[in-house]
């Protein structure tokens, strides 16, 4: 396809999408905005972006596609700005927002005014931000929700998925409110939930400096995701309120029924409570990338010697594999000196798999 896109944003989403329109759509030209003057010089070093714009309101007037890929309280603001401006006819506006349905009501604006707004949410994402940390694989196999307003035809939502088609991101079109329901469920929910467990353990600590030595291990995985930049949850949270606020009450019934059975001694239930949620979680799909951002781990048993972990890392850099983190644990379930090596897809961490079992007789292991 040719034609300029207007890339709002040069984040590690906005970054990343530039990057596969650029390849699939090399006649298109790629315009990048962003309110920090150095993301968008880094971007035009990497070569992410053609080049880049003096101002929203000089270059939205010329685009043919608009991306919004910033916060969802800036997005609003923009797409006020927008609905401003003498847009051509056929350009479609779209976001890459985390919560639609208050997107959705922003965005009447444009739609009063005959723009084609459609909602986005790429389900990727990266321990790394910045427009450095942008990568073409990024939303490889995830799933990008499509949320079009009932005005916009079937011809103009194909039309931006054949845009966004170098994601390789497998599309789904949903109304705004069952997005924010689902991804609340499987994404917004969870991290409230493990930033409760790391208050929890937080306050134990006071009293026990010990917790903090045994949290090194599996209870720092599960929490991982209660690192996440704070600023952006509390306008998530404050974005989808009342789905989460229902969410919490489902759960609050949950933690009763738990306590009760704890209190009664039922084994019977308390055996079926992890029974059930054990089928359930290993019927899930292991090849798709959800709401919240996969980790691939490798843990590799190694010996405590000197020089162990450059020795690890030697061997991948001989084969070219990238990894995403590092780090050594102290303790998993008994077992110690654990290197555990992150991996941005599950071939890199295969290929690691295989590099590191050629050059040693190190144990390795994955979670599913």
């Amino acid at each position: 396809m040719e034609g300029r896109v207007l890339i709002i944003g040069l984040g590690l989403i906005g970054g990343s999408l530039a990057m596969c329109i650029k390849e699939e759509h090399p006649k298109a030209e790629l315009i990048g905005f962003d309110a920090d003057v150095n993301q968008m010089d880094i971007a035009m070093m990497l070569g992410v972006i053609d080049r880049a714009a003096g101002s929203i309101e000089r270059e939205a007037t010329m685009a043919d596609l608009i991306i919004i890929a910033t916060p969802v309280q800036t997005t609003g603001s923009i797409i006020e700005c927008l609905a401003g401006l003498q847009l051509k006819k056929e350009v479609i506006v779209t976001d890459t927002g985390s919560t639609k349905a208050y997107i959705s009501k922003k965005a009447t604006c444009l739609s009063e005014k005959g723009i084609n707004f459609i909602g986005g949410h790429p389900m990727a994402g990266s321990h790394k931000s910045g427009v450095a940390a942008a990568k073409k694989i990024l939303f490889e196999n995830a799933f990008y929700l499509l949320t079009p307003e009932t005005v916009v035809s079937r011809e103009t939502v194909d039309r931006l998925k054949k845009w966004l088609s170098g994601t390789r991101a497998k599309f789904l079109d949903v109304s705004p409110e069952e997005h924010d329901f689902l991804t609340g469920v499987v994404s917004h929910f969870p991290h409230i939930i493990a930033a409760s467990l790391v208050h929890q353990a937080s306050r134990a600590d006071e009293g026990n400096p010990l917790i903090n030595r045994l949290a090194a291990g599996g209870f720092r995985d599960i929490t991982r995701i209660a690192s996440s930049n704070p600023r952006m949850w509390r306008d998530i949270l404050l974005q989808n309120r009342e789905v989460l606020i229902s969410l919490l009450s489902d759960w609050q019934d949950e933690m009763g029924r738990v306590k009760e059975l704890l209190v009664t001694n039922d084994r019977e239930s308390i055996f079926e409570f992890f029974d059930s949620a054990k089928k359930f979680r290993d019927g899930l799909t292991v090849s798709d990338k959800g709401a919240i951002p996969s980790f691939y781990d490798l843990f590799v048993d190694v010996p405590d010697y000197p020089g162990v972990i450059s020795e690890i890392t030697g061997y991948l850099a001989v084969e070219d594999i990238s990894i995403t983190n590092i780090r050594i644990i102290e303790t998993r379930e008994d077992i110690y000196g654990v290197l555990v090596i992150s991996f941005q897809t599950p071939d890199d961490r295969a290929r690691a798999k295989e590099c590191i079992g050629k050059n040693t007789d190190y144990e390795m292991s994955v979670a599913e």
